[in-house]
Formats: structure tokens, C-alpha cells, sequence
């Protein structure tokens, strides 16, 4: 492949304009991939804007791929997939496979892992280069799309089922039914919990009852927090704004276990008595591994869950950024490709 046609940012909070790029050579393990659609995260946003410290310019977003294999390199070629197979490429698209992490199947945690769109060039583009391990195979059920979106914001919600032992039996609140929160939902209720839903807005208490909330409660009002002290084994943030920590920590039951997937960028002050009297804990995750990536996309071709997404042709990735910005996405944005 000689060149990609792709968008990129040349400056913090540009614009994303057409960019010419070549690739290089292929390398041996590597897989390139035809982008078919391409999810757009709140990263793709905070990555534009430089809102971290790490992005480098000409950026090219986007790191919810789905597309077909169109080359790999000579091991990539012996690992299983096939040329025209459908595969999705999320927030990784490199580890070593010699770090511990990796040798203990956590890839996404890799010493030396590559970021899809840190120091690499994104999926808002003709093509994506990936490692094969990261080129996820789509399977038959679930819808490419909407897809994209799972590749990031669906593993980010999912993995902690796995790493955290939640059971069917379990009561779990999810705070933010947004663009996480909402496949949160989805999953949890499909996983057999009691789910309730916090959210700030009034407008979201019937959809979030229609995506599989049992309950549905205010964010924002302490009363309601406090009425539902000592009732969640698992509470899980997919916000990144401040909320009363105390009285959200006051909800979990003994034992109960409280987790960050949004990112919150204040500190989060925490009395460290409530945790010891009450046996309770305080984690975050950020994606899943590669096993986890596949586990949750079966689990979603088996239970029919898909994220809700607005579609927008790649040229309108500046309109589709914008609506992102402005908070109008309901829930995700995918762009398709042309």
C-alpha cells in the first residue's frame, strides 16, 4: 500500500483536513485493514485538543475501526485471519507478546504497548495498519455498523464484569448513561443484574429503562443517594465530572466495590474509614485485553446488543466532531466510509 488517504489535525484543536500519508513497508506481523466505519470517542476529541500532554501532530484520529483485511505480513498470514475477512481495531494496536502482561494475556497492558492513535496514525482514513493480534475478527451477528464503538467504549465497560466477579445476582448502579453508561446498561441487564441507572438528566430516565435499567435515579440528588444507602455490591462511574464521592461510596453495600472508567480529572476525596468499616474498594480500568475484546463481542452477537449510534459520512468529520463536542451525540457517532 503506497499511500493513505486520511484526515488529520496539524495543530491542537484544528481542523481535521484530507492528509496524504505513506505507511511504510509492511511488516511481518502486521495487517492492513480497509476502513469501512469508524467509531468517534470522546478521546478522538481529547487527543485533537492535546487535553493529556501526549499528541503529536499531524494527528490522524479515531480508534474504533471496522473494516476487511486487505495485506499481511508473512506471520500475520499464519495466524488466521484471511484476506476480505471483516475485523474492528480498537484503542491498541500493538504489544510486544514478551512483557509479563502479555505473557499473562493482559495485552493492554503491555510495558511497551502502541496506542492506535498515540505516536500512530488513526482510523479516520482510508486504512488502518494493525498488529494481528489486534485486528479482531467481527463475528457473524453483530452489526459492523455499529460496531466500532464496542472496540473501545463496549470493552472499557465490559472488561470489569470479567476482572471484578460480578454475578447475575448482584446489584449494580452505573452513574452517566452516555456513551459508555448506555452499553453499561445493556451488558449488565444481558449479565442478569439488578441495574440501576443514575443520570443527571430527566429526559434519559425512560431510555435508560428501555435499554435494560431496572431502576432509574437522579445524579444529582443527594435524597435519592441517600435512600439507597447500603444497597449496590457494584457501583460503576462512566462519567468524568465530580460527584458527592461520600455519599455514592455510602451506597455500596459491605463489601461493595466502587469503579472508575470515566476519567475523572480531580481528585477523588475519599475517607479511608468508610472503607475499612465497611470492607469496600475503590479501582479503575481503562480497555481489555484481546481475549476480553472477543469474549464481549460474543456476548453481544449472543444477546443482540449493539451500541446506538449516528452515522456520518467521513468527509463530515468535522461536523461530527463538533456534535460531539457540543454534546448532541446520542449516544455515539460512527462514520462511514465513502
Amino acid at each position: 500500500m503506497s499511500s493513505v488517504q486520511a484526515w488529520a489535525a496539524h495543530s491542537a484543536a484544528g481542523k481535521l483536513e484530507q492528509y496524504t500519508y505513506d505507511p511504510g513497508q509492511l511488516g511481518p506481523e502486521d495487517v492492513d485493514i480497509a476502513v469501512e466505519y469508524c467509531g468517534v470517542c470522546h478521546s478522538d476529541l481529547s487527543m485533537l485538543n492535546n487535553e493529556w500532554g501526549i499528541s503529536a501532530y499531524p494527528l490522524v484520529p479515531g480508534h474504533e475501526a471496522i473494516g476487511r483485511v486487505v495485506a499481511m505480513g508473512d506471520i500475520a498470514a499464519q495466524k488466521g485471519l484471511k484476506i476480505g475477512q471483516r475485523v474492528g481495531v480498537g484503542w491498541n494496536v500493538g504489544s510486544c507478546l514478551h512483557c509479563e502482561p502479555c505473557l499473562e494475556g493482559d495485552q493492554h497492558q503491555c510495558t511497551s504497548v502502541q496506542p492506535t492513535i498515540v505516536g500512530h496514525h488513526g482510523a479516520f482514513a482510508s486504512h488502518v495498519r494493525s498488529h494481528w493480534v489486534w485486528a479482531v475478527p467481527i463475528p457473524d451477528g453483530v452489526d459492523a455498523s455499529a460496531a466500532g464503538p464496542l472496540l473501545c467504549g463496549g470493552i472499557t465497560v465490559f472488561a470489569p464484569l470479567l476482572n471484578q466477579d460480578i454475578l447475575p445476582t448482584h446489584k449494580v448502579a452505573v452513574f452517566g448513561i452516555g456513551g459508555l453508561g448506555h452499553m453499561a446498561v445493556q451488558f449488565l441487564n444481558a449479565w442478569g443484574c439488578e441495574v440501576t441507572a443514575f443520570t443527571s438528566s430527566a429526559d434519559k430516565h425512560a431510555e435508560a429503562k428501555e435499554l435494560g435499567a431496572d431502576f432509574v435515579a437522579s445524579s444529582r440528588d443527594a435524597s435519592d443517594m441517600k435512600k439507597l444507602a447500603n444497597s449496590f455490591d457494584f457501583i460503576l462511574i462512566t462519567v468524568n465530572v465530580s460527584l458527592d464521592w461520600n455519599d455514592i461510596i455510602g451506597m455500596l453495600k459491605p463489601g461493595g466495590k466502587l469503579h472508575f472508567v470515566g476519567a475523572v480529572l480531580e481528585p477523588v476525596p475519599v475517607h479511608v474509614m468508610m472503607l475499612v468499616l465497611g470492607k469496600k474498594s475503590i479501582s479503575g480500568s481503562p480497555t481489555g485485553s484481546r481475549s476480553q475484546i472477543d469474549r464481549m463481542l460474543q456476548f453481544a452477537a449472543h444477546h443482540q446488543i449493539s451500541p446506538v449510534v449516528e452515522h456520518f459520512p467521513m468527509s463530515q468529520v468535522n461536523e461530527a466532531m463538533e456534535h460531539l463536542r457540543s454534546g448532541k451525540a446520542h449516544y455515539r457517532i460512527v462514520l462511514d466510509a465513502e
